[in-house]
């Protein structure tokens, strides 16, 4: 230290704290703030549960998204015959290749009654819904699983996307009823005012196919062989179905257990009320309503359960 320098320390200087601000415009704005916090929306993780309440909030968010939900529809289609030859054309040509391997076994050579009408336009009324069906079903099952990275990585109502393979299945479904229409045509079948009850029924199918498709692609998340199981199931099931042969077939003792399976009352009144032209029977076709939209309602609650931990697993 220079000689002569004074050795004691300086005094330390304090500095005053900024006095808080507390006029009458100061707490109004700190009000407002408070406010604007308190109305940012919260959400609350709670542990998955099967509940009718939930229901409701999960169906008021899928048509939230529903725009996503039209986009990936769209872009399905598209992708489904780009860069084809034939595109769209593959929708038909699939139940047309079907109708004419059946024609040529079950009616030339296996004797299959078909109720008087030609065995070509009757197996294809049946082949028309059930490749529908089949179709929606078989995709939808893989729709988790084969676009894991957007389930892992962005949030969207995962249901989404087994829907849209179910709306790509009717677009196909619109195309190839149009080859119906021309053997309605060529075998001089005239439509009557009965037709018009294929809507119903197309939404019966529809529900089912959704029920199918939301049960067996959430159960593929953390079983595999689902997915492989699915072909071989529905190859059984169309058996089980009276697609290649008539429903009065089925020996009358069995005919009740049968009719529990859905797609009876759909395939057997869109014969109804298109190859016969008669209205259709509305004791088996409310039988496959109910069935259908009770799993549809039980799937889809199933279905909302696996995906809280769907990301985790997948």
């Amino acid at each position: 230290m220079h000689p002569g320098a004074d050795n004691r320390s300086a005094p330390t200087r304090f500095k005053m704290p900024a006095l808080i601000e507390t006029t009458p415009a100061a707490i109004a704005d700190d009000k407002l703030k408070f406010a604007g916090h308190a109305a940012r929306r919260i959400s609350v993780i709670r542990p998955p549960a099967f509940s009718l309440r939930n229901l409701r909030g999960d169906l008021i968010k899928l048509i939230q998204y529903r725009d996503l939900l039209y986009t990936l529809s769209v872009h399905r289609i598209k992708v489904r015959y780009k860069q084809s030859v034939l595109g769209i054309f593959w929708a038909i040509l699939q139940p047309l290749s079907m109708m004419l391997i059946f024609t040529f076994i079950f009616s030339l050579i296996a004797r299959m009654p078909s109720e008087g009408a030609p065995y070509a336009i009757f197996a294809y009324c049946a082949l028309l819904p059930w490749n529908y069906f089949s179709s929606a079903v078989s995709n939808a099952t893989n729709s988790l699983v084969s676009h894991s990275q957007f389930v892992t990585k962005v949030y969207f109502p995962r249901e989404i996307l087994p829907i849209t393979y179910v709306v790509s299945a009717l677009f196909d479904f619109a195309v190839a009823a149009t080859l119906l229409v021309g053997l309605m045509v060529y075998y001089h079948v005239r439509p009557t005012v009965n037709a018009f009850y294929v809507v119903p029924i197309i939404m019966v199918l529809s529900c089912f196919a959704l029920a199918m498709s939301f049960l067996l692609s959430a159960t593929q998340v953390r079983i595999r062989d689902v997915g492989v199981a699915v072909p071989l199931l529905l190859q059984l099931w169309m058996f089980a179905t009276p697609v290649i042969y008539p429903l009065t077939a089925v020996p009358a003792r069995w005919r009740s257990l049968y009719m529990l399976n859905p797609m009876v009352g759909v395939i057997e009144n869109f014969r109804q009320v298109i190859l016969r032209g008669a209205a259709p029977d509305l004791r088996s076709l409310v039988t496959s309503a109910l069935i259908s939209v009770v799993l549809l309602v039980v799937s889809y609650l199933y279905f909302k359960r696996v995906e809280a931990t769907m990301a985790d697993v997948i």
